[in-house]
């Protein structure tokens, strides 16, 4: 990854992903490449298109914001990818930023909630924080795990997800809309790279540059000790820009989903040493 090239990978990825026939244009004949082609993205978004091949090679980096729109309509963006466009075009933060620290008021937050699986993330989907029913959920939802690397690598962690596919599919989005325009952070590139050489379905979602903002969504999940749970799990933002997510589970009260989680409370209640913590090591 190159940040100095992010607005062209975008470019190039999205454009690939457009049928000729979705874009008004006649389908079918022998092409190279999937996707428009780049003087068509030129043509129809209203630009020359050598202007077009300066910004995917990356020669041009600041176009303007009716520049971006017209590209936007052309390649089928909805509002997240389109907004994901334009901040790709504005100069980039700084990649270093300082260790994320959970607030003490969301640790004494969470460990009163017997009843409901929480924990804490930041935007690369480290586990910052967690009470004691989200590890009994996952023994992944503890501090220093990288929810992302083991839904993609852990074994256990894809057999619990009975949903999994949608899943992987939504987490690559959720994290690329995140992270923004900052892929040269060390520790986004760690991550990306590790599991692109380890999963051929991380580097394939990787690649499609797909974007979408983190919201709630109903966890499917098959646990090992109490069955199938079907789960609401709500995303809240702690601060401005995403860097702190606390995420809570719940179930549809009077459920059968709702008394799996009560029997799951009950097994792990021996064990509630900690009630919810953070990691000493910095992440």
């Amino acid at each position: 990854m190159d940040g100095t090239h992010a607005l062209g990978d975008f470019l190039r990825a999205r454009r690939a992903l457009v049928r000729p026939e979705d874009a008004g244009l006649p389908g079918g004949g022998l092409r190279r490449v999937p996707g428009l082609r780049r003087e068509e993205v030129a043509l129809l978004a209203g630009i020359s298109a050598d202007y077009y091949l300066r910004l995917e090679q990356g020669r041009d980096r600041n176009p303007s914001v009716q520049v971006l729109q017209a590209l936007a309509r052309v390649l089928r963006l909805d509002t997240a990818a389109t907004a994901h466009l334009i901040g790709l075009a504005q100069p980039s933060r700084p990649a270093s930023r300082p260790p994320e620290t959970v607030p003490a008021s969301i640790l004494q937050l969470i460990a009163g909630w017997p009843r409901h699986p929480a924990y804490v993330q930041n935007r690369f989907t480290d586990v910052l924080a967690a009470n004691p029913l989200a590890t009994a959920l996952s023994p992944n939802y503890a501090p220093g795990v990288n929810l992302l690397r083991a839904v993609f690598l852990d074994p256990a962690e894809r057999a619990l997800r009975r949903d999994w596919e949608e899943l992987t599919d939504e987490g690559v989005a959720v994290l690329r809309t995140r992270v923004g325009p900052d892929v040269d952070d060390p520790r986004l590139q760690h991550l990306v790279g590790e599991l692109s050489v380890r999963s051929e379905r991380f580097r394939r979602l990787w690649g499609r540059h797909d974007v979408r903002p983190h919201r709630g969504r109903v966890s499917r999940l098959r646990h090992p000790q109490v069955g199938d749970l079907d789960l609401h799990s709500d995303k809240l933002s702690l601060d401005g820009d995403d860097a702190l997510i606390l995420v809570v589970f719940h179930a549809e009260p009077g459920s059968r989903s709702a008394e799996l989680l009560d029997i799951l409370g009950s097994l792990s209640a021996p064990h509630q040493d900690t009630p919810a913590h953070e990691p000493t090591h910095e992440q």
